[in-house]
């Protein structure tokens, strides 16, 4: 309760700062807990003055950016979502692709934080063959591109990536399946293929979030592309449902990242 009331505090303080010094103010990496707490704060925020926007450096990102916008600085026209936010990208690729290690998430992880850097300042890691793409607060990055040498037993080089085209992108895969309606508790047990049962603990204790959001009924209609993120489980998107079998369930498309 005190980490959630420290932060609802930071947070109002950064939507002050933006409205009476008409500026841009940024939180660090949200978690999904953190997002939807901010959530629930938003209707107070943005009464004030002020809006809230979002961003983790690339579409769909996990963890994100709060960035507090103020009605002076004329967000539609003057606020450039992907380039305003103190977000860098940065490639750690093993100096010998043939000697590397299999690495996870977790070791990259593991050896970012093991710097003494606080998680707050790492948004999300996305892999791909022989390297990955680390998304972090702009303060850190040269730190990390000097520091960052070895993951496990892997000698690496990191560099920071300034190109769009260049950018990662988060890679998915398209499944498809009958349910017996559009429920949460339905499409989650289709996209990670086990029972709707053993899924509502997941959405009771709290670790199921649509875009962004706390859910914890289990009858929770969703709507097309909604993301939908499970704790311990993965992210995927809700696609579409295409049509009604002659048995009155209902087919969907879903597309899980990978």
């Amino acid at each position: 309760m005190e980490k959630e009331e420290f932060f609802q505090k930071r947070m109002l303080e950064l939507s002050k700062k933006a409205f009476f010094r008409g500026i841009l103010t940024f939180s660090d990496f949200l978690d999904l807990n953190q997002q939807n707490i901010l959530h629930s704060l938003l209707p107070g925020l943005e009464n004030t003055g002020v809006r809230v926007r979002m961003f983790g450096g690339y579409e769909t990102a996990e963890r994100q950016m709060a960035a507090f916008v103020p009605d002076a600085f004329c967000y539609e026209e003057d606020f450039e979502t992907e380039g305003a936010y103190p977000i860098s990208c940065i490639q750690i690729a093993p100096l010998q692709a043939k000697f590397a290690d299999v690495l996870t998430h977790r070791d990259y992880l593991g050896s970012i934080l093991n710097l003494g850097l606080d998680r707050s300042k790492i948004g999300d890691i996305l892999l791909e063959e022989h390297c990955a793409y680390v998304f972090c607060h702009s303060s850190v990055c040269q730190f990390l591109t000097e520091e960052i040498s070895r993951i496990k037993h892997t000698s690496v080089m990191a560099k920071e990536i300034f190109e769009k085209e260049a950018m990662p992108k988060p890679r998915r895969e398209e499944l498809s399946g009958t349910v017996a309606s559009p429920r949460l508790d339905s499409i989650i047990a289709l996209a990670f293929h086990t029972s709707r049962s053993s899924m509502i603990p997941f959405i009771e204790g709290g670790k199921v979030f649509v875009n962004g959001k706390s859910v914890v009924s289990n009858g929770y209609n969703l709507k097309e592309g909604d993301i939908i993120s499970v704790r311990g489980k993965g992210k995927f998107q809700f696609g579409s449902v295409t049509c009604k079998t002659k048995k009155n369930r209902f087919h969907v498309v879903l597309y899980k990242y990978c």
